[in-house]
Order: C-alpha cells, then structure tokens, then sequence
C-alpha cells in the first residue's frame, strides 16, 4: 500500500525512477479498487480512472526513466496489439544499475 500512496503523492512528478515494485502495486492496486468499484457503483469507477489518470502517466514515465528509456516511450503502448505488448514487455525489464540521466537507482536508496 505503501507504493500506491507514494505514487499518488508523487502524482504529477514526471521526473526520477521508479522501481517495478511501484509501478505493479500502484497497478495492481487500481485494477483491484476499479473492479470494486465497477460492482458497486459503475459512475463512480469512471470518477476514479480519471482521478488517478495522471498519477498513472507519471508512474508509466518514470519507469521508462528507471530501464534508461525516454517517458516518450509510454506512447508506443498506443499502437494496436504489438505496441501494448512492447509496452508490457518494457515494465516487466530491471532497473538500469546506478545512476543514470534520470536520477540514481531507486534499489540503492
């Protein structure tokens, strides 16, 4: 839970790392409120996917920034079958060891 809220914390931060870790829980833990949310009160699910929108953005660029990628590379999720994919296959990559033009490794602090 604690990397759910550090992202929603770090919501509009574009720069830095983030670590698989982040990136998985702060997804796992969406998929998990928006299916609740779905069976309780369709609307309100849609109130919620936009509201973590941009923390979702933000947490999708820094761990292109963690493998040494552009945060550009987020936009390849939007070509159809391959590019979500490529995307996945992306997030699923190791950190990049020590510091690199995005900050330093998030394993090392």
């Amino acid at each position: 839970m604690n990397w759910y809220l550090k992202c929603l914390k770090q919501y509009a931060d574009f720069n830095g790392r983030a670590r698989r870790m982040e990136f998985w829980v702060f997804g796992l833990v969406n998929f998990v409120i928006g299916f609740a949310l779905t069976f309780v009160f369709a609307p309100l699910y849609y109130v919620y996917a936009l509201a973590v929108l941009v923390p979702n953005i933000a947490v999708s660029i820094r761990r292109m920034h963690d493998i040494n990628k552009s945060g550009w590379w987020v936009l390849i999720s939007l070509i159809p079958i391959i590019g979500s994919i490529w995307f996945l296959i992306l997030c699923l990559m190791d950190s990049k060891p020590g510091e690199n033009m995005y900050g330093p490794n998030p394993k090392g602090l």
